[in-house]
């Protein structure tokens, strides 16, 4: 099919794609195709994207759990500089795999990218000195409707690679580093509460 291959389903999560482009390269450089549609229906993926988001970050950033309430938003996420842990966590009521969360390094070199659909939390470390992270989203930004989760709750348990630190009851990056780096989260994905007391049925 086209330029990509799709591994669908990631860790038994319905919905969860890795998409791997197809590089063509030599001495000069490469090109990739880092979005086709006719290659993503081809493969039975049939979303409209409406805005492109670009973000740096420096080594140790962690940024979520993030989820929308109102207005959920499926994103196509890559790497085009540096590397990072991305994350997302099934959020979805009923799913077989509520609360199960799956995680996929994604770099300038393998160039792969992941799809999150909607209902899903989403979040990411940088794991390199910098990053710069691109994604696609299905719907517009809507202020004021983005909420998180602790990014360490123990009941999901994310394995986030080479950070150390002992959970303290909270979401707070104190006492936390990577690769002796101390781990860096806005003020807000500091006060996020696990996926008990953010959902309560």
């Amino acid at each position: 099919m086209g330029q990509i291959t799709v591994n669908r389903n990631l860790d038994g999560i319905e919905g969860l794609c890795s998409i791997i482009p197809t590089v063509h390269g030599d001495e000069r450089g490469y090109f990739i195709e880092t979005y086709n549609q006719k290659d993503m229906e081809e493969a039975g993926i049939n979303i409209t994207f409406v805005q492109h988001n670009q973000s740096m970050s420096t080594k140790g950033v962690l940024r979520g759990l993030h989820f929308q309430r109102q207005f959920p938003q499926t994103k196509l996420v890559r790497v085009i500089k540096g590397e990072v842990f991305d994350v997302a966590v099934d959020l979805r009521a009923g799913s077989k795999t509520y609360g199960k969360w799956h995680g996929e390094l994604l770099t300038e070199e393998n160039k792969h990218q992941f799809l999150v659909p909607r209902g899903f939390a989403h979040g990411f470390l940088v794991l390199s000195d910098t990053a710069e992270f691109c994604y696609l989203c299905d719907d517009f930004y809507h202020p004021g409707d983005e909420d998180g989760l602790a990014w360490n709750d123990p009941e999901i348990g994310v394995k986030w690679p080479r950070v150390e630190g002992v959970y303290r009851g909270s979401a707070s990056a104190d006492g936390y580093t990577i690769d002796g780096v101390a781990l860096k989260l806005s003020d807000r994905d500091q006060k996020w509460l696990g996926l008990k007391d953010t959902f309560k049925f």
